[in-house]
């Protein structure tokens, strides 16, 4: 089966290449860095040319409102043309958990519009749903540097390994599209803050991590329901002590 990963120089499209390599697929990593671009279009009919499935992982580079929302339009609209020019039988998009819940996140809203294109193709699909993923629970932690303290809200949780969601993308991806939405989480969840804490403690950073109702996540506020699955989810293995211990 050959595979398209687009963004598949990234965090969880690297990661997803090797893994369907493994299981003997054909798989290409496609990226502005390959000469794909699917938000001008170029490369792409070379790319998906006899492709099976695409994948689609691709991150924007700017979270800009107006940026944002342009790259996941443009980008998934040139997708699904090249994808019926090509024959593609299946078209995964990766998404987050709570996109139609949190308004007030522009980068939701733009994943919302993109879910909303795929959906409106002709070409069957899947769309997984990931919460936050324990890799970038530092970088979020220091984005709340408040003074000596580290801000966040202390709102229910549920984060999951990388590797986790690209088992999941790799099941997904050479199965039958479900012509739905799956939501995939970690296997824990807590305080927003006890994750920051835990993962800012592993790292040697000792500032206190204060919980806080009011503070918001990337310019929103949140509550116990905003990033977690609220129906029937996959769960993922890898609890966030073992993902630290490899750290």
């Amino acid at each position: 089966m050959k595979i398209v990963v687009i963004g598949g120089t990234g965090l969880i499209g690297s990661k997803l290449v090797t893994k369907l390599a493994q299981q003997g697929d054909e798989a290409v990593a496609a990226s502005p860095k390959s000469g794909v671009n699917a938000v001008t279009g170029e490369g792409l009919a070379g790319a998906l040319a006899g492709a099976d499935v695409v994948v689609d992982v691709a991150n924007a580079p700017s979270w800009e409102p107006a940026a944002v929302l342009e790259f996941f339009e443009r980008s998934s609209t040139n997708l699904v043309a090249a994808e019926a020019a090509a024959g593609v039988k299946h078209h995964v998009a990766l998404s987050i958990v709570g996109t139609d819940r949190s308004p007030d996140i522009a980068y939701f809203r733009a994943k919302l519009a993109q879910e909303t294109i795929v959906k409106a193709s002709p070409i069957p699909y899947s769309i997984v749903r990931a919460t936050q993923f324990f890799e970038f629970l530092g970088a979020i932690g220091e984005a709340a540097a408040v003074g000596g303290n580290i801000v966040v809200p202390s709102a229910l949780f549920q984060p999951i390994a990388a590797d986790d969601v690209v088992d999941c993308l790799a099941e997904i991806a050479t199965g039958r599209p479900v012509s739905g939405t799956i939501d995939i989480a970690g296997p824990e969840k807590a305080p927003f803050n006890e994750f920051v804490t835990r993962r800012l403690k592993a790292s040697g950073d000792s500032r206190p991590v204060v919980g806080d109702r009011s503070a918001q996540y990337y310019g929103a506020p949140i509550n116990d329901t905003s990033l977690n699955p609220l129906g029937e989810a996959r769960l993922g293995k890898t609890p966030l002590a073992t993902w630290l211990a490899t750290k």
